[in-house]
């Protein structure tokens, strides 16, 4: 939909400084002997064209109908249109000969409530929606009045019950960083314009995340570059989870390096890591990891991590992508004696360059109390009642810690073959 806000309030100037071919689209020449403007939100004033009411109304009426832009209304709705239009102008031009300021909000009042008055419900609900996308598009961006204030503010409801103004630029540099180096393929910019559509007054700080993943998301299927774009943006939502909130004059890799001593710690508080991983010399190991690999995931790649290989406790991760290559590493290592540190630093460099990547159950028990790091298994079953529900339940402790499974059941008598034991 056309965005309405350049429609002007209305002052007397000169018929001639109409734009060249601009007509009224109602029939009616608001500017037969005068000129009118109104005055935008910002305080400044543009010059009267009724054609775009109309275009607003059309927009309207084809989003209701899901038309495209380039569809072309019904003749009886397009008369419609041209009514609307009529009579929105008509009463902006009555409120400007008595002398009255006419803004942008007041001609955007009037069309919603002429809208309504010719039971046109679901056209004007849409119409709303319009606005209130377009008034948290003026918060992100910042817009100010001719006071200096805020045009629109929108509040962020934090998880401890706080609530502060949604800072715009934060957003804004998470999206541009998020495609430094793919400018060529990918547009934040157009990624910041749709964020408004998702965002409502109290959103929470996690649903902005996710509005802005979405919304990378949504562009994969037409440039593959979007999916680096969503990794690097779940890439914040994990460092936060994890680390925290990055105080000034740090950066997340040193941050980063910083709290992986406090990662082993937590996660064997926590009964989730081996408490065999202090052996290690942690801070040769914290400095040996590479944030920067953090950005080679795709989208799918890094979700994947996140949903099912993560340590977590109670649905809060506690290890980054790159802490849990290091875990996975140290892991493997921890029967290297002496050397355990140096190869450990070697299987991390294999497995966080992707040069190598173990199977599920390495990835998921490697480190923790329960080393189980095999992946497939195969028994045997033997006619007999017993073994046969020994089978069984070593299948379900074997499926437990991630093993595949594969059972012959050749030995197992033919259905509807003699039991001796019970005739």
């Amino acid at each position: 939909m056309k965005d309405t806000e350049t429609n002007p309030q209305f002052t007397e100037t000169n018929q001639t400084d109409r734009p060249e071919g601009q007509m009224s689209l109602t029939g009616v020449d608001p500017l037969e002997g005068k000129e009118f403007s109104v005055r935008k939100r910002d305080g400044r004033r543009t010059v009267f064209n009724d054609q775009r009411i109309f275009l607003a109304f059309e927009a309207a009426f084809k989003a209701d109908l899901g038309l495209g832009k380039e569809d072309t209304l019904a003749e009886a709705t397009h008369h419609e249109v041209t009514r609307l239009t009529h009579e929105v102008v008509q009463r902006m031009l009555a409120r400007a000969v008595r002398g009255e300021e006419i803004q942008v909000e007041r001609i955007q009042d009037m069309a919603e409530a002429e809208l309504m008055r010719g039971g046109h419900h679901t056209v004007a609900r849409r119409y709303i929606v319009y606005r209130d996308g377009r008034r948290k598009a003026r918060a992100l961006r910042g817009e100010r009045d001719t006071d200096g204030k805020p045009q629109a503010l929108l509040y962020v409801s934090h998880p401890d019950g706080r609530r502060e103004p949604m800072d715009a630029q934060r957003i804004r540099r998470l999206i541009v960083g998020a495609c430094n180096g793919l400018e060529d393929r990918c547009t934040w910019e157009e990624l910041f314009e749709e964020i408004p559509g998702s965002l409502y007054d109290g959103v929470k700080t996690d649903e902005i995340s996710k509005a802005m993943i979405f919304s990378a998301r949504a562009r994969i299927e037409k440039e593959p570059g979007y999916s680096f774009v969503a990794a690097r943006l779940l890439l914040n939502v994990i460092y936060h989870e994890v680390l925290g909130d990055v105080p000034a004059g740090s950066s997340v890799a040193q941050m980063h390096r910083e709290k992986f001593a406090d990662y082993i710690a937590e996660g064997i508080r926590l009964k989730r890591l081996s408490p065999s991983l202090l052996e290690f010399d942690l801070e040769k190991i914290g400095s040996a990891m590479r944030l920067e690999r953090d950005r080679q995931f795709n989208y799918m790649g890094l979700q994947t991590i996140y949903d099912r290989y993560l340590i977590h406790q109670q649905n809060r991760r506690i290890e980054t992508p790159q802490y849990f290559w290091m875990r996975v590493s140290m892991g493997l290592a921890a029967n290297e004696g002496e050397r355990k540190n140096e190869r450990a630093i070697e299987f991390y460099d294999a497995l966080s360059s992707f040069r190598f990547t173990s199977s599920t159950p390495t990835l998921f028990n490697s480190g923790t109390l329960h080393p189980q790091l095999s992946s497939c298994y195969l028994s045997t079953v033997m006619d007999d009642l017993d073994h046969i529900f020994k089978v069984v339940s070593d299948d379900a402790k074997l499926s437990k810690w991630a093993g595949g499974l594969g059972n012959d059941w050749t030995n197992v008598r033919a259905t509807g073959a003699r039991i001796k034991g019970t005739n």
